[in-house]
């Protein structure tokens, strides 16, 4: 006669928990197994039936069968100990290696290496690379940032970000910048076709063969860019970059200009000429914030899949691969969705405010002329 399972009782409080943590849809599939099992054998079943519908192990449910007449409900969540590898080092020796780092740096560097942090702890290189990756610790990478010293920041935020977000109807809003000193690189020696197993080449120095800057305009709702190459950047090829945009887009619907403060859309002529068209109306977005500007983002893809790879002989060779990009681009705009809130950028610059004046007590950022003003005086 086959060995009867010992029975499993189940009060009434405990079946609908374990029937609901089966039903719910983020229960872990371990956890909803177990509830299984345990449910089952409150049933009657025996261990080879349930491990049959269940497609496991016999031993498996004859394990939380157990576990579970001794240890109750709360057993079901617990992870029960692993037969692999043991830790080689202790959590105090994991938090060390993330210590050091974070808050020190090497004699004579700016920052560890694997090979260096590894000496300098008592541990192999790999085991340094696999706390980093755990702990996505990235030493040898930087990222450039600069917050904005603008007074009137927060009022240029909310007007661009509220374009963007909310965009006024029967209009058109464009993102305009300038890419200035765009050079025609030549390489001095063919590079290599790309090939299995190994990258394209080219080689580390080059020719300059000229430069010339591009004005570009990006309309936002359909993400199509306007763009015009010149030799100078003056206020007088912004002009002509303007006349260009209104026969672009002709008719009376207005036209909102994102840009930022250079001085050439400042300029006492361009500043004249938008009177005299009212139609162009002019937004500024804050000092040091060239990441509000969408047509940046848009320049940066000319940048790295036209220009930075490109063999150019001459400026208009750089010219026509600029203008051959912007017409395959406008054959399929896809438009730049802008996302984040007022709110959330605030949040996230005071987060970064906080961090910097803990490094350096005293860095303020002003928020007003009033301000400003007083920190003069101190």
């Amino acid at each position: 006669m086959p060995r009867q399972a010992m029975p499993v009782t189940l009060s009434q409080t405990d079946r609908t928990e374990l029937q609901r943590w089966v039903s719910a849809h983020q229960t872990p599939q371990q956890v909803s197994q177990r509830c299984r099992i345990i449910l089952a054998s409150a049933s009657g079943e025996q261990d080879k039936t349930i491990a049959e519908d269940l497609g496991i192990n016999s031993k498996t449910v004859s394990l939380w069968r157990g576990r579970f007449r001794t240890e109750g409900v709360d057993c079901l969540w617990e992870v029960a100990p692993g037969r692999g590898r043991k830790p080689l080092f202790s959590e105090e020796k994991i938090e060390a290696i993330v210590k050091a780092t974070l808050e020190t740096r090497p004699a004579g560097a700016t920052h560890w290496s694997c090979r260096t942090l590894a000496e300098s702890q008592g541990v192999s290189k790999n085991t340094i690379n696999r706390v980093w990756q755990s702990h996505q610790l990235k030493p040898h990478l930087t990222e450039t940032f600069k917050l904005s010293r603008d007074v009137r920041f927060l009022e240029k935020l909310t007007d661009v970000v509220g374009l963007y977000l909310n965009p006024p109807q029967k209009a058109l809003v464009l993102c305009i910048d300038e890419k200035s000193q765009i050079q025609a690189l030549d390489r001095t020696q063919p590079g290599l076709p790309l090939k299995k197993g190994r990258g394209g080449t080219m080689t580390h120095d080059y020719k300059r063969n000229g430069t010339t800057t591009l004005f570009a305009a990006l309309e936002v709702a359909e993400g199509r860019v306007v763009g015009q190459c010149y030799s100078r950047h003056r206020n007088q090829e912004f002009l002509n970059f303007l006349k260009r945009l209104d026969q672009e887009f002709p008719g009376k619907v207005p036209l909102h200009l994102v840009m930022d403060n250079y001085g050439i859309h400042k300029h006492p002529r361009v500043q004249a000429w938008l009177k005299r068209h009212p139609r162009f109306i002019p937004h500024f977005i804050p000092t040091s914030s060239s990441w509000l500007n969408l047509v940046e983002r848009w320049l940066g893809e000319l940048t790295s899949k036209r220009k930075r790879r490109g063999m150019f002989h001459s400026v208009p060779d750089l010219i026509a691969a600029i203008e051959e990009f912007m017409e395959s681009w406008n054959q399929n705009p896809k438009p730049f969705v802008w996302a984040a809130t007022v709110e959330s950028i605030l949040e996230k610059l005071q987060g970064c405010q906080q961090t910097l004046e803990r490094i350096q007590p005293g860095i303020t950022l002003p928020r007003s002329r009033k301000k400003r003003a007083k920190l003069r005086r101190k």
